[in-house]
């Protein structure tokens, strides 16, 4: 995924408190919160092997704790590829910095990666949502990115595991993911995830495939009837529900209009719902 991300990291790296530095390589600790999980061993090869030849072009970011020792914001690719390349001692720019500021320098760092995975995007996205309290309008804002973009990636972390797994793996792509989420059942969802990749379905293919196991008359298309879900829909009702605090859902007839159906549970909190809304 390549994305312009707005202010991007050096916003969060002032000039004031950093510096260049060489340091051993074994005192370089890796970041057990390190948002990307997954790493090519291919790629980490080509990469120990350009390292070799012209050496660390690209200097770690990481922050002391102590001991001559220090921990890994930004770089992990970099830093095994350069163990694996048998380097004993790497640049890098040391930042005096908490806990809270490594962690959001760490995952942005990492959503500016084409090769993050789709899965891998959403975790670092999720995490940037929960641990700092940004709604994806705030994080679109934050890194400049499209707000649907956020969103249809957050999504992700609604499939089974099994399903994100395969979408990790390449084996579906992100395309496939937003039709099988328009499924209600995780367990069809699982089932219908892996007829996708066993039969090496296309999107299209995929969705006439479950058009097909259910059918219904244009008259009567919605969400119970097909068991499949517009994913601008379901995109809206994340959006109100989020807004409104509350489950919203959305019943769209098309030219035809449709209706708004938004729960409250309490007078007090239908008192609340019409103060934001009026």
């Amino acid at each position: 995924m390549k994305t312009a991300l707005g202010r991007g990291i050096e916003a969060l790296l002032p000039k004031s408190g950093m510096e260049a530095v060489e340091i051993d390589i074994e005192r370089v600790a890796a970041w057990a919160d390190q948002p990307r999980k997954r790493f090519s061993e291919e790629g980490l090869k080509e990469l120990a092997a350009s390292i070799k030849e012209k050496g660390v072009l690209q200097p770690l970011l990481v922050c002391p704790i102590g001991d001559g020792t220090f921990r890994l914001i930004a770089g992990e690719r970099r830093l095994r590829a350069a163990r694996l390349a048998g380097l004993k001692r790497v640049p890098a720019v040391l930042k005096r910095t908490a806990s809270q500021d490594s962690l959001e320098i760490a995952l942005i760092e990492n959503l500016q990666r084409e090769d993050l995975n789709p899965v891998e995007t959403a975790q670092a996205l999720d995490r940037l949502q929960k641990e700092f309290s940004l709604t994806h309008e705030a994080l679109s804002g934050r890194l400049g990115m499209e707000r649907t973009t956020i969103t249809n990636h957050l999504r992700l972390l609604k499939l089974p595991e099994e399903v994100r797994a395969l979408l990790a793996d390449g084996k579906l792509s992100m395309g496939h993911a937003k039709v099988i989420l328009g499924i209600d059942s995780q367990s069809q969802q699982a089932g219908m995830a892996a007829r996708t990749v066993n039969e090496g379905l296309s999107v299209r293919e995929l969705e006439r495939l479950i058009k097909a196991k259910n059918p219904v008359s244009d008259s009567k298309k919605g969400r119970k009837k097909t068991g499949l879900a517009d994913p601008n829909v379901l995109d809206l009702e994340d959006r109100l529900s989020r807004s409104l605090g509350t489950k919203v859902r959305v019943k769209h007839k098309g030219k035809k209009g449709g209706s708004l159906h938004i729960e409250y549970y309490s007078l007090e909190q239908l008192e609340g719902l019409l103060e934001k809304m009026l």
